[in-house]
């Protein structure tokens, strides 16, 4: 297996035999100061066994997006070496978040009160680049950049729109309230969109029926019991 990159809580590789492609999901957690924070963009620590948890939340989450007729690069996965199979796609260096109620990054940025609904859910786009802080961008910017091509932009948003859909109801049933999340997507050969990365704790905050928020670590073992 050769490392095409190494991220903050997984790595991509490939199989130089073969040419598939695969993520290894690794044990950090992102966080600054000892706290755990899935929006956080440095590692606040390593917890042992994260990584193959992580891997099977994801891979329970993603195929109830294919389900509901989501397309995602899910292709397998082996639990016990934390690596999940995935399709070879090309991946803006994009993140499509959907936010539900106010909170995180979104708070402190326009000094807005915690916890206020939004009715239609709230939609942005943010660059990947952690030097920058993932500044907003928009889709003239990314055409601008040749991130994207004309339509993927709205194309994403609208994919960002049905995953939420289906995250919500099913953490909804499983007693959490979806506050946001985030994923990214990508793109086959012929211009297919897709759902990339993961569907994990690492990427949403929920409330739970207390209104407590469990951080990534708390709400994968409350996900855990219920996908047993």
């Amino acid at each position: 297996m050769k490392i095409l990159y190494d991220g903050k809580t997984k790595q991509v590789l490939t199989d130089e035999a073969t040419g598939d492609m695969y993520l290894l999901f690794k044990d950090d957690v992102t966080g600054e100061d000892g706290i755990f924070d899935p929006g956080s963009n440095t590692v606040g620590g390593s917890v042992e066994g994260k990584g193959k948890i992580g891997l099977k939340i994801s891979q329970y989450f993603l195929k109830v997006m294919e389900e509901n007729g989501i397309p995602t690069h899910y292709l397998g996965a082996d639990l016990d070496k934390g690596l999940m199979k995935v399709r070879k796609l090309t991946i803006p260096p994009l993140e499509f978040v959907l936010r539900y109620f106010t909170a995180g990054s979104m708070s402190r940025r326009f000094s807005i009160e915690e916890g206020l609904p939004f009715d239609p859910p709230y939609l942005e786009v943010t660059l990947k680049d952690d030097e920058q802080g993932d500044p907003l961008i928009s889709e003239r910017l990314a055409l601008m950049k040749g991130i994207l091509v004309e339509g993927q932009y709205d194309e994403g948003l609208d994919i960002l729109e049905k995953v939420g859909e289906v995250l919500k109801k099913e953490l909804a049933e499983m007693g959490l309230t979806l506050i946001d999340f985030k994923i990214e997507v990508g793109y086959d050969e012929n211009g297919k969109i897709y759902v990339a990365d993961e569907i994990t704790p690492d990427i949403w905050r929920v409330r739970d029926k207390d209104g407590n928020i469990p951080n990534q670590v708390e709400c994968s073992k409350l996900i855990l019991e219920k996908i047993n």
